[in-house]
């Protein structure tokens, strides 16, 4: 993240959605495994055997097999996909912007300038309010809203987005949402009021 950063910009907090939604996965992780080696255990005692007669003695090793296939499925297609998801879920809060990055293959990012911020609110679920985490919503000049999800200390997060944007250089423009890091005696010749030549 710091080799896109512009001069003057500064990390604040760099975290990830509250890991709330990897129980779950946490929990297939540990049952799968158990519940094959039970399935595959039961199996080898012959149990299959006496509660379905038409499943032979031969049948035990596909049965095994099919257990243990199993559990490495729902590792792979379960459980793995909704850990990189976390993983490669990002929210850094700089002196000047928000990003949101979300993946680790295919990336995607939001960004929103703090010049833009208008409002932030915090929307908590019974179980996020436990947890401490929430949703945090940022209205902007453009009459958007643009939600981050899950953000674990939520009322912290916000707290320290308030504390950037009350922080912000001088030169914001409360027209075009932009901030500039001349004042306004050195800006660019180009970039003066009244600088262009209508031609």
């Amino acid at each position: 993240m710091r080799k896109g950063l512009v001069p003057g910009e500064q990390v604040i907090t760099i975290t990830r959605p509250q890991p709330r939604k990897l129980a779950g996965p946490a929990a297939a992780f540990i049952a799968a495994p158990a519940a094959a080696a039970f399935t595959s255990a039961w199996t080898l005692r012959g149990e299959a055997t006496r509660l379905v007669p038409a499943v032979s003695a031969d049948w035990t090793p596909w049965i095994v097999l099919a257990c243990v296939l199993t559990a490495a499925w729902i590792w792979l297609t379960y459980c793995l996909p909704r850990l990189l998801r976390w993983q490669g879920t990002r929210y850094i809060l700089t002196s000047r912007r928000i990003v949101a990055r979300y993946g680790m293959v295919r990336r995607r990012d939001e960004q929103v300038n703090l010049a833009s911020v208008r409002n932030v609110t915090v929307h908590q679920s019974v179980v996020q309010r436990i947890l401490r985490s929430g949703n945090i919503s940022l209205e902007t000049g453009y009459q958007s809203v643009v939600t981050i999800l899950d953000v674990p200390e939520a009322a912290r997060f916000r707290d320290f987005v308030l504390d950037a944007v009350a922080e912000l250089p001088m030169g914001r423009s409360s027209e075009t949402d932009e901030m500039s890091d001349y004042a306004d005696d050195i800006l660019p010749w180009e970039l003066r009021e009244g600088g262009h030549d209508e031609r």
